[in-house]
């Protein structure tokens, strides 16, 4: 845990925030500023700053946030489709220096994204 980060402060109960799924390795609750119906952000509990940052020993942890991305989606009742998204570095939109996934559904979504 990275003790000035705000995900890492989020997942540990430090700061509030509304949960969604919680097991050891992953964390996921309602996003703040959301842009979609559903939008829910799922965190690693174990800081890695980004895509770019997750190394061999991570590829576990990555597929375990992919699974719970779609239990996430199927909870939230999104059965008509939903959109997974991380972004990396501030080129990539990414705000918050916590690699992060966006499960984003309720709405159809367009194409290209951004």
């Amino acid at each position: 845990m990275a003790a000035d980060c705000i995900f890492c402060r989020i997942a540990a109960g430090t700061i509030p925030s509304t949960k969604v799924f919680e097991d050891d390795r992953v964390f996921a609750f309602r996003d703040l500023h959301p842009v979609a119906p559903t939008h829910v952000l799922v965190i690693p509990k174990e800081h890695i700053a980004s895509t770019a940052h997750a190394v061999e020993t991570h590829e576990a942890l990555l597929g375990h946030l992919l699974l719970v991305a779609a239990k996430v989606a199927e909870q939230e009742g999104l059965a008509k489709g939903f959109r997974v998204v991380t972004n990396t570095g501030a080129d990539g939109g990414q705000t918050v220096d916590h690699l992060h996934l966006h499960v984003l559904g309720g709405r159809s979504m367009t194409w290209p994204p951004g």
